[in-house]
């Protein structure tokens, strides 16, 4: 029998320094997500407060080592008399000893325990070495944290918890405050709709003298996110592999996985129009930046989309190639390449949608295609001349997103 209650549900029990540290992780990750919650409720409500106020000081005055020291005591009053956000998240429940719900009288020796064991890091501490993995202040009071079980899993009504409560919370004010950061005012928004007019009636009235010369561009465009998929998909497949994390085994492949999988993340971070800018000081204006632009940040999306695809690709083929004495390569070929073929092709369709749509706005930083020509109209007030391209644009990108669907539920 387990001795544990953390891995009671589990058939094999592990080893005694994994049991401790599981015990220890369990509790620091409650009390972290719990402190940034309250710490975030705090700071949320205070600012709406103020915003609703009207006040026009600092919407926080309270000293720092003032506000840290309240929100540690909110985080143990709230894990000793209440399932906090964080015990769910962690999986966790205080109980006492025989298993049932902690009384009132335990939950104060619990609290005021915490306070004088010796520093609660150094009380939590005591998991280590302790043969029930309990806590000083635990030990004193006479409960324990243990693993949540199927019995306690019961429905609630949220209003009837402490998390429920809190999310809800954390959700109003959240919105609320997102209302006053983004200045929304829905009064200006219909009483000054009257102001768009004249520039409504310049694009629904097209200039089509200028259509020959948008459509030239809008070839230009289409090629540009064509040219920046097609070799975008030549770096994308092979470091797809390396972002896998199911196939890179052993400390240089994991090494390796985490170096790709940084490295794709900040690519992917930066704009495509940041990109852009920076390849049109390097390589100086025109089509051949918009690419370059494009062809950087498809490298990073593809490669995260393609790694995910094998990350989650059956493994049972694999092994069953693997086990009639294929090397590395005949695995890839036979075991892992058929299952992501379709989609790899979804997604790199999907991909080069998204690049038509996008070289359209690198356009405004000089990279080329009916970009570059619709933010010189729409700079110099040429409204009509803009509705054309505007019109081009749309119908194209409807006609590609037509298509490139059909494609992909063909391949599905």
């Amino acid at each position: 029998m387990i001795r544990d209650e953390y891995y009671a549900g589990f058939i094999q029990k592990k080893p005694a320094w994994m049991e401790a540290f599981g015990a220890l992780k369990a509790r620091i990750t409650a009390f972290v997500v719990d402190y940034i919650a309250i710490s975030y409720l705090i700071v949320i409500v205070a600012y709406c407060t103020t915003e609703l106020s009207g006040y026009q000081g600092s919407f926080f005055p309270l000293p720092w080592w003032i506000f840290l020291i309240v929100v540690g005591e909110l985080v143990v009053l709230w894990e000793t008399f209440g399932i906090s956000l964080g015990m769910r998240a962690a999986g966790i429940r205080l109980r006492t000893e025989d298993g049932s719900t902690v009384p009132f009288r335990r939950g104060i020796i619990r609290y005021l325990a915490w306070h004088i064991s010796a520093l609660p890091v150094i009380g939590c501490l005591a998991i280590l070495w302790n043969r029930d993995r309990l806590s000083w202040h635990d030990r004193m009071s006479g409960t324990k944290i243990e693993k949540q079980r199927e019995t306690y899993k019961t429905r609630i009504t949220w209003y009837k918890s402490s998390q429920g409560i809190t999310t809800a919370l954390l959700v109003f004010f959240t919105l609320l405050a997102g209302v006053f950061i983004t200045e929304i005012n829905l009064h200006t928004l219909f009483t000054g709709a009257s102001k768009t007019g004249r520039l409504w009636k310049a694009l629904f009235t097209p200039d089509w003298a200028i259509l020959g010369e948008g459509i030239n561009l809008l070839i230009v465009t289409i090629f540009m996110a064509l040219m920046a998929t097609l070799f975008a998909i030549v770096f994308a497949v092979p470091l797809s592999f390396l972002a896998a994390r199911n196939l890179m085994h052993g400390f240089i492949g994991r090494s390796v996985y985490i170096v790709v999988r940084i490295a794709m993340s900040i690519t992917r971070s930066i704009e495509p129009i940041i990109w852009a800018i920076i390849f049109v000081v390097w390589v100086r204006l025109g089509t051949f930046p918009g690419v370059l632009a494009l062809f950087v940040h498809s490298i990073a999306d593809l490669t995260k989309l393609y790694s995910e695809r094998l990350e989650s690709i059956d493994p049972g083929p694999v092994e069953a190639i693997r086990a009639t004495g294929a090397n590395n390569l005949q695995v890839i070929l036979y075991g892992i390449v058929p299952q992501i073929v379709n989609p790899y092709l979804s997604f790199t369709i999907y991909r080069w949608d998204i690049n038509v749509r996008m070289a359209t706005i690198i356009g405004i930083v000089g990279g080329g295609g009916i970009g570059q020509l619709l933010y010189h109209y729409t700079r110099h007030w040429k409204w009509h001349a803009a509705g054309t391209l505007m019109l081009l644009i749309i119908l194209t990108v409807w006609a590609i997103d037509y298509l490139s669907s059909r494609l992909r539920e063909s391949l599905e």
